[in-house]
């Protein structure tokens, strides 16, 4: 398995194509480059579909932003950012581990995501400033979701994209004892 940095194979243009060419109908979601902040917004009349909205043009952004929308259920789709909380960087600790705690879930599917790409993936606790959370027990945790996920499989939409982004970047699909602590 080959594990890349950024790079022109990880540019995003292939992986919007192939994110739309997937959703764009079935669920009528695209992937969209945006600019400064990553966005999730549901369908309105002037944008009849909902718009998964990645950071700068960044392939880790695209595939984090990605997760979330994985994640979410039918409900929490028709809702600005899937109706969660943010509190940007400066959390307290209290703040901070409730963050990582929502973070868990779709920090497990970038993951797998990334590793269906061949793309180097890092735990993000995105709180520079503030007070630091359990990086450790955070990974741990992350780690922990990738295993369940894989080994009782993901939901449909993450399975079909898995195994999209599988064969555009020609891996092998992800599979729980692949996953270690130490790739982190």
């Amino acid at each position: 398995m080959i594990l890349a940095q950024p790079s022109q194979a990880h540019c995003c243009d292939p992986l919007i194509e192939l994110f739309n060419d997937l959703f764009a109908t079935t669920e009528n979601t695209q992937l969209v480059r945006g600019a400064d902040e990553p966005l999730y917004l549901p369908a309105t009349e002037q944008h009849p579909r909902h718009r998964i909205i990645f950071a700068h043009g960044y392939f880790a952004s695209a595939l984090h932003e990605i997760a979330h929308w994985l994640v979410a259920g039918p409900e929490r789709r028709l809702q600005q950012d899937f109706g969660y909380w943010y509190r940007p960087d400066g959390r307290s600790a209290a703040e901070q581990a409730e963050f990582e705690q929502v973070e868990v879930k779709p920090q497990a599917l970038e993951w797998i995501l990334a590793r269906a790409c061949g793309f180097r993936f890092r735990t993000s606790s995105d709180n520079l400033s503030g007070e630091g959370g359990d990086p450790e027990g955070f990974r741990r945790a992350v780690l922990a979701q990738v295993r369940r996920y894989l080994q009782q499989g993901l939901n449909p939409r993450a399975d079909r994209l898995v195994r999209a982004l599988a064969g555009r970047y020609h891996q092998p699909l992800p599979v729980a004892a692949d996953f270690h602590l130490a790739d982190l």
